[in-house]
């Protein structure tokens, strides 16, 4: 399915004025097909993918000399495969400092991965493709992180998703092929075809090493356990791998863009990083593959707040990725076991945030822990919103908001 990605305009902001862009992603989430169609008209340029096995091996026996063949602006497909090239593209950029020469696209996190010898630091700009947002599906552009960090009372647009078009749409995903498969069996065999692609393939060339073979339990764990805190400890003691193997392959799905760590936030900067992250999946549809669950069996079990937790976290994380005003994305949780599920950091500080739940009606006391990240962040708390799964913006005193899931792709965007 072939949909205008709204990160299209940062990879020409890019491409217009840094020499080198990566442009990072999942298998499968478009990034072939967006990079082609840029390079065949609003930055015209060679397309070189080394998936292509004779390509693959003329830049890994000489890498000086394959850059250097490569003439004009170039698409890099899949530049992960060969690290080696970092290091020649720093020298030919270094002698020509020119705007738009190479876009690069990998399936894995290539900065995470310690082969890199040259991180292209102030000559290159990463950018992340996500799965399809709502918005993107919908053909509309998300105004939601503007308006809640906006001024003006929220109001969402009428005709808000139900819950059960709320879970039918977490347990699709956001991968494009998916979305031209309507038939559940036909997703299932893709989803897990694609799994084991990534997990027997990606993960193994990443790794260099065969013996891998407790990989797919791990992820499926992970799954079981998404949007919930990181427990080295527990991981270790369920899957029998040491904690040094476990971190290990938790960076490899890191780095392959399987699973993404969010954060911990406190007032205190100094104390984030000695708190414990929690863990989502890339993609909610491949997070109900895992756990077997369809919109059925999710419509009154309580497996389904993870995962629409989960769900809203990625819808965050994409609309964050093409915003010029970059925010971060982190959880909240306090020793008196106060939480806050996402909390979003502006720049400048001010902070929102948001609590997910799949009940269709709010109380007050769903707002508990956003009062205690009001009262720790001080003046910069800006908005606490609980999304839920009724129908109506409804206000719950100063700065508090309960609003429709279906906010998240609706609210601020442009009327059609």
């Amino acid at each position: 399915m072939v949909l205008p990605r709204h990160l299209a305009p940062r990879m020409l902001d890019a491409l217009a004025d840094t020499p080198v862009t990566l442009l990072v992603g999942a298998r499968q989430t478009g990034k072939s097909t967006l990079c082609r169609a840029i390079a065949g008209h609003d930055h015209p340029a060679r397309y070189v993918t080394l998936d292509d096995a004779a390509t693959f091996a003329a830049a890994h026996a000489d890498p000086v000399g394959f850059v250097g063949a490569l003439e004009g602006p170039v698409v890099l497909d899949e530049v992960q495969r060969a690290p080696e090239l970092f290091r020649a593209i720093k020298a030919r950029v270094d002698r020509r400092r020119s705007p738009g020469q190479f876009l690069l696209t990998g399936s894995a996190n290539v900065l995470m991965m310690p082969k890199i010898s040259e991180s292209l630091a102030g000559r290159m700009e990463v950018l992340t493709l996500w799965p399809f947002s709502q918005g993107e599906i919908e053909r509309t552009t998300e105004g939601f992180l503007d308006e809640v960090f906006g001024r003006k009372p929220l109001r969402p647009p009428p005709g808000a998703a139900s819950r059960s078009q709320v879970i039918a749409r977490a347990v699709r995903g956001g991968y494009p092929e998916i979305l031209q498969r309507p038939d559940r069996d036909r997703r299932g065999a893709w989803f897990g075809s694609y799994l084991t692609t990534i997990l027997q393939r990606d993960v193994r060339d990443l790794a260099n090493i065969d013996g891998l073979t407790q990989m797919p339990r791990l992820f499926e764990l992970l799954a079981a356990r998404a949007s919930t805190l990181l427990n080295h400890a527990e991981l270790s003691r369920s899957t029998g791998l040491p904690q040094t193997t476990l971190r290990r392959y938790l960076a490899l799905l890191e780095a392959t863009l399987l699973i993404h760590s969010i954060p911990p936030w406190s007032s205190n900067r100094s104390k984030r990083a000695v708190r414990t992250p929690r863990i989502v999946l890339g993609d909610t549809g491949l997070l109900a593959h895992l756990l077997g669950a369809t919109v059925e069996t999710l419509a009154e079990s309580a497996s389904v707040g993870p995962l629409l937790e989960n769900f809203v976290v990625l819808e965050l994380l994409k609309q964050a990725s093409w915003r010029q005003a970059r925010l971060q994305v982190f959880h909240y949780r306090t020793h008196s076991g106060d939480e806050v599920d996402i909390v979003l950091e502006a720049p400048g500080g001010a902070i929102v945030g948001i609590e997910v739940k799949a009940a269709a009606t709010i109380g007050a006391g769903h707002f508990k822990g956003l009062e205690a990240l009001r009262r720790d962040a001080g003046t910069r708390f800006h908005r606490g919103i609980v999304l839920y799964t009724g129908r109506e913006a409804l206000p719950f005193g100063r700065d508090l908001w309960a609003l429709p899931f279906s906010a998240l792709w609706n609210l601020g965007a442009p009327s059609r």
